[in-house]
């Protein structure tokens, strides 16, 4: 506790080594890690003191001066660490009860693709359209910013496009392929969120990501950017597609929301929504919901109906829409999570159990079929003699 000096390298990298998706560094505590999704002590490590973690701060915010003059003022400090042959990291940075308090989020080093990350076919059709705006949501922590970073990456391998990216902080680093990505990092590369915004028409984008719809200028900037032609990628902290729409009309006053709602029905191309759950084998996996803005989806838009969204959803297979109950069920199906975890993770529990009864035992008739036609035929037996019946039907 009362050494002023502490390797954070050496914690990270054993977090790494553990498979740790997070670590936390809190005043009195030995560093603790998230593994599959339960926090735990890293082993080896004695409990931090309030000097040491104030160096971790100035040390880790030393790139941007500016962002520490924030912190000084706000108790906030939002950035990106990347120490030598370990992956990158997002950081926060906080007080609690006036002291510092550190979250690490690791980062992979390369940018994953679709499958991979096992997406539903409907995700790649969705990184493949031209313009509109598409959104990622979900709670904190369920990997939207992976999502996203799969979807420019599928661009930035398949497309000659100009990407800007508004992030705070940056967190998956793209390189470019066929396609130019500029990514811009709130607080270094641009004066703030609001700031970066408004520049970024006039750097000529084919796509433009946003790292989250948060205000009203936010949204109005998507919009315009969706109608003007360009394709929008964001992320909004909502649980499905049915309360993504009513909430992002919501970011406008009412007299204006009839309109916004006959714009958003023009532009959406489609909401991805994910719950990241645990694998029965260890590790986690996204449940992802797709919905595709078909004509029924935009005429839902449009009458102000979000209730119904789940409906169309359901019904939507034909434009690979997928509920989140159809995600939750061949998750259960295929054994990667077990049927309790699931269920909690259902939007309605009862109706989910119905229905993955009725998947199990269809999944139980599909896998007897083949068995069935599998096993060889007794030879016929007439009058003691064998037939043996070929392709003219002729008797041997």
């Amino acid at each position: 506790m009362t050494d002023p000096t502490i390797d954070l390298d050496k914690i990270l990298s054993a977090a790494v080594d553990r498979g740790a998706s997070d670590v936390h560094l809190k005043t009195g505590r030995p560093p603790i890690v998230r593994f599959d999704g339960e926090l735990e002590p890293l082993p080896g490590f004695s409990a931090l003191g309030p000097h040491e973690l104030g160096t971790v701060v100035n040390h880790i915010g030393g790139s941007a001066p500016s962002r520490l003059d924030v912190f000084e003022r706000t108790g906030e400090l939002d950035t990106a660490y990347q120490p030598l042959g370990l992956p990158r990291f997002r950081v926060n940075a906080f007080r609690q009860r006036g002291e510092s308090s550190l979250a690490f989020r690791v980062i992979p080093h390369t940018v994953p693709g679709f499958k991979s990350l096992r997406l539903p076919p409907g995700v790649e059709t969705l990184a493949d359209e031209p313009r509109g705006l598409i959104l990622v949501t979900g709670a904190t922590g369920v990997g939207k910013t992976t999502t996203l970073a799969a979807m420019v990456g599928h661009i930035n391998r398949t497309r000659r496009q100009h990407v800007v990216t508004i992030e705070d902080p940056i967190e998956f680093l793209h390189d470019d392929e066929l396609s130019i990505v500029n990514q811009r990092e709130v607080g270094i590369d641009t004066e703030s969120f609001e700031e970066g915004l408004r520049r970024v028409l006039r750097q000529d984008p084919d796509v433009i990501l946003i790292g989250e719809l948060r205000d009203r200028e936010s949204a109005e900037t998507a919009l315009q950017a969706a109608e003007s032609g360009h394709l929008v990628l964001s992320t909004m902290h909502t649980v499905d597609a049915a309360e993504t729409l009513g909430r992002l009309v919501e970011f406008f006053p009412a007299d204006k929301q009839p309109q916004v709602r006959s714009i958003l029905a023009g532009v959406l191309k489609g909401v991805i929504s994910q719950r990241l759950l645990p694998r029965t084998d260890g590790g986690r996996i996204a449940a992802v919901e797709v919905m595709v803005a078909n004509a029924r989806i935009q005429e839902l838009i449009r009458e102000n109906k979000p209730e119904l969204v789940p409906e169309a959803i359901a019904e939507g297979a034909f434009f690979q829409m997928q509920t989140l109950t159809k995600a939750l069920i061949d998750l259960v199906v295929s054994r990667d999570v077990d049927q309790e975890t699931a269920a909690a993770a259902a939007p309605n529990r009862h109706d989910f159990m119905i229905a993955l009864d009725r998947a199990l035992k269809e999944h139980a008739v599909q896998i007897e079929e083949p068995a069935k036609d599998a096993e060889p035929e007794e030879p016929a037996v007439q009058d003691g003699h064998t037939l043996r019946l070929d392709n003219d039907l002729r008797i041997a």
